[in-house]
């Protein structure tokens, strides 16, 4: 396991989960509640969104084989997804529905919040490219992380502002599209280079 490679992977899963995005959403969910029920809160969403995490990083790739799924296609449905959510980052747009209807509310902040469609997309294509141990590693990290911030939510809120929060937030959504186009363009070029490869090999080998 390379440690550039862990911290590489733990930067990557930090700025898709971006705690900071959902600061405002998980303050007001903890408005008027008292420090224990706060970190109870904190506690439980962090462990569910850590769960989701593990869970697609052990069978995600063994779904992939069930569904017919390749890595390239999946690169190229994964940087969709990273391109839908720089939309809503740096935009300010909200393209899925949340709410908290029927379950308690600190499991919006699990998931699909913190651990959505993006994030379950990069821990299915990084467990498959740099190994499980690494992305596990990297997950807990970015995990722990985002448990900090979101346990002294309000703390840092006071501290550095909601318009700091804001720019902060659009800026990653910035890095979030390029990490999207990247893995588009990287998955449509090997799905031709793979399909391109099997029409020669077809048309120079009679059956």
């Amino acid at each position: 396991m390379d440690i550039l490679t862990v911290l590489s992977l733990t930067i990557t899963l930090f700025l898709i989960l971006d705690p900071f995005a959902s600061l405002p959403m998980f303050i007001n969910i903890t408005k008027g509640l008292d420090e224990s029920t706060v970190r109870s809160y904190a506690n439980k969403a962090i462990l569910v969104a850590a769960l989701l995490l593990y869970i697609f990083v052990f069978v995600g790739e063994d779904l992939m084989d069930v569904f017919g799924i390749t890595m390239d296609s999946f690169r190229v449905a994964g940087g969709i997804i990273f391109l839908m959510m720089a939309i809503e980052l740096v935009f300010g747009l909200s393209l899925s529905k949340v709410n908290d209807e029927g379950g308690a509310k600190w499991a919006i902040i699990a998931s699909p919040v913190l651990t959505g469609p993006g994030v379950i997309a990069t821990s299915v294509l990084y467990s498959t490219q740099y190994g499980m141990v690494s992305v596990l590693v990297a997950g807990t990290l970015a995990l722990l992380i985002t448990w900090v911030i979101l346990r002294f939510s309000t703390r840092i809120m006071h501290l550095v502002g909601e318009q700091a929060i804001g720019i902060l937030t659009k800026v990653i959504g910035l890095f979030i599209a390029a990490m999207g186009v990247e893995s588009i363009f990287g998955g449509s070029l090997g799905w031709f280079q793979g399909h391109l490869a099997a029409d020669i090999l077809m048309s120079v080998v009679p059956f």
